[in-house]
């Protein structure tokens, strides 16, 4: 296969990863991509899919979009095993704050269900 075979359009991109042109130029941005350029036509090759597939999974479990790239800017600078130490490091800590999210709504849950069955009891009693 050809490189071009292995590469996407701006508007394949879009498409495939289901984000808007806005969102595609902001990433550019902020250089967590880095598409080849042709005059004004971008073409995204296979680091650029590998590294949008990143993106998107790291925004998922609610990393911030600095967390992201200053991750893939470890593979850059110092290679993949310093990125996978990294990233066991950033998963941790993500992991005890989403488990503390989670407790959170459980508690907000049991107070919603406790304040709506209050209010349902009044409604009852009317």
């Amino acid at each position: 296969m050809t490189d071009r075979e292995n590469s996407l359009s701006f508007k394949e991109m879009c498409a495939r990863f289901e984000v808007t042109p806005r969102t595609l130029r902001y990433y550019e941005y902020i250089e967590l991509l880095s598409p080849d350029r042709d005059g004004r036509a971008r073409t995204y090759g296979p680091r650029d899919i590998a590294r949008m597939t990143l993106i998107l999974r790291g925004r998922r479990w609610g990393f911030s979009l600095e967390e992201i790239r200053q991750w893939l800017l470890i593979y850059d600078e110092k290679g993949s095993v310093a990125q996978m130490q990294a990233w066991v490091d950033l998963a941790d800590g993500q992991i005890v704050a989403l488990e503390r999210e989670v407790e959170q709504l459980k508690e907000a849950i049991v107070s919603l269900r406790q304040t709506r069955d209050a209010v349902a009891g009044r409604l009852d009693d009317s």
